[in-house]
């Protein structure tokens, strides 16, 4: 786990079972079943996908706790059906099956719930408003954090930005050829995708970008937004906190090699 003087810096993928990873990043020969153990303790956090498509069962988490070392952190991306719809208020049932599921297995191990909004969904200020009321801020006694991954373009307004402050929930910022980059803070701690990855590059992204990711974890873990990218509200937040960074999508098969890359980076820096 990277460090800087504020904040902690967890570097990751998404998921842990892909095919072209075997040989590749995970040794040849490795069982499956170790698949996740091994992952973990050479990156320092994992984006949990499979709970997007399906309820897991707390068994499940039950043992992905134990196949991780003791300061891992899981992020956890919440069921498809809490956000896919079109009346954000109604989704207050997916969400309490969604967080019931077995998440307090993971324990201390569980960082971020990810909300992931289809690209099609534009903001609504009392259709955002209502939903966010859903979301609790503890669970089983443990502190939750947000992260929310909106996708459209209307949500590039001061009033997303104020309401999700509101809520201490945080914006996830998208390197997408595809998604706005929102690069306000509006959370203590930060949220990152970064989805560029090409597969003609052995680390995905080439080592000058490698260093810039390096140096904008380093600001965010110090409370201060990236370099280079405006801020839709006009006023700051500077806070402090945790920062989680992903790669993922891009050229899939490189993302392993990123992240190392980039906790390489953090640590030389």
């Amino acid at each position: 786990m990277a460090r800087s003087s504020e904040g902690r810096i967890r570097v990751g993928v998404g998921g842990w079972t892909y095919e072209p990873w075997r040989g590749r990043f995970f040794p040849k020969g490795l069982a499956k079943t170790r698949e996740l153990e091994y992952a973990s303790r050479q990156l320092t956090t994992i984006e949990i996908n499979g709970t997007y498509y399906s309820t897991q069962k707390p068994a499940t988490f039950r043992k992905w706790f134990a196949e991780t070392p003791d300061d891992f952190v899981f992020s956890v991306k919440a069921n498809r059906f809490c956000t896919n719809r079109r009346v954000l208020a109604d989704a207050r049932n997916s969400i309490e099956i969604f967080l019931g599921s077995g998440l307090n297995e993971l324990r201390h191990k569980l960082g971020p719930i990810l909300w992931q909004f289809a690209p099609t969904k534009k903001f609504d200020a009392d259709d955002f408003t209502d939903f966010l009321a859903l979301l609790p801020k503890t669970l089983d006694g443990r502190e939750l954090r947000h992260a929310l991954e909106v996708r459209h373009a209307s949500f590039c307004t001061p009033e997303f930005i104020a309401l999700a402050r509101k809520h201490n929930a945080a914006i996830v910022f998208a390197d997408s050829p595809d998604y706005p980059a929102i690069a306000d803070i509006a959370a203590d701690f930060i949220y990152a995708r970064l989805m560029r990855s090409d597969a003609k590059i052995e680390t995905g992204y080439p080592a000058r970008d490698i260093k810039k990711w390096a140096a904008h974890a380093s600001n965010w873990a110090g409370g201060n937004p990236p370099d280079g990218y405006p801020l839709v509200a006009k006023t700051r937040k500077p806070t402090k906190g945790d920062v989680f960074v992903y790669f993922i999508s891009g050229a899939k098969e490189r993302n392993p090699a990123a992240a190392l890359a980039l906790l390489r980076a953090l640590r030389d820096a």
